[in-house]
């Protein structure tokens, strides 16, 4: 029988202000990224709406709260990686911890339900 190679998720890594921030590439590294990547208390943040985009995640070091503009700036790059991208407007980002997401049974990849999350409203990134 074959051996299966590892299958490792895409992403693509951030530094904010030394803060760790993981934005997924397609569906299927969104689901991996979130629920094997991401730890419990991690920040993660998705364009509300039903806007398909990028999950993100920003890494959280034990027993620290993230700063506000740390999320904000998050938010933008969750934006920026939306169908959201060239809004002219500010864009409804919902943020939570990484353990209030949810998948629901059946689903397909990169759909989640959020048990808890608050909004920040953002402009997309510019890089």
């Amino acid at each position: 029988m074959a051996r299966k190679e590892p299958v490792f998720a895409e992403y693509d890594t951030h530094d904010i202000d030394g803060y760790e921030v993981l934005v997924g590439k397609t569906a299927r590294d969104n689901d991996r990224l979130t629920f094997k990547v991401a730890r419990p208390n991690d920040v993660w943040l998705h364009v509300g709406g039903g806007t398909p985009g990028s999950h993100v995640v920003v890494r959280t070091p034990e027993g620290e709260e993230v700063p506000r503009w740390v999320v904000k700036k998050a938010a933008e790059l969750a934006v920026r990686h939306s169908k959201a991208k060239n809004a002219t407007g500010k864009v409804d980002v919902h943020v939570c911890r990484a353990c209030d997401v949810t998948k629901p049974r059946g689903a397909k990849a990169g759909s989640v339900q959020l048990r808890r999350y608050e909004s920040v409203k953002v402009y997309p990134a510019s890089t």
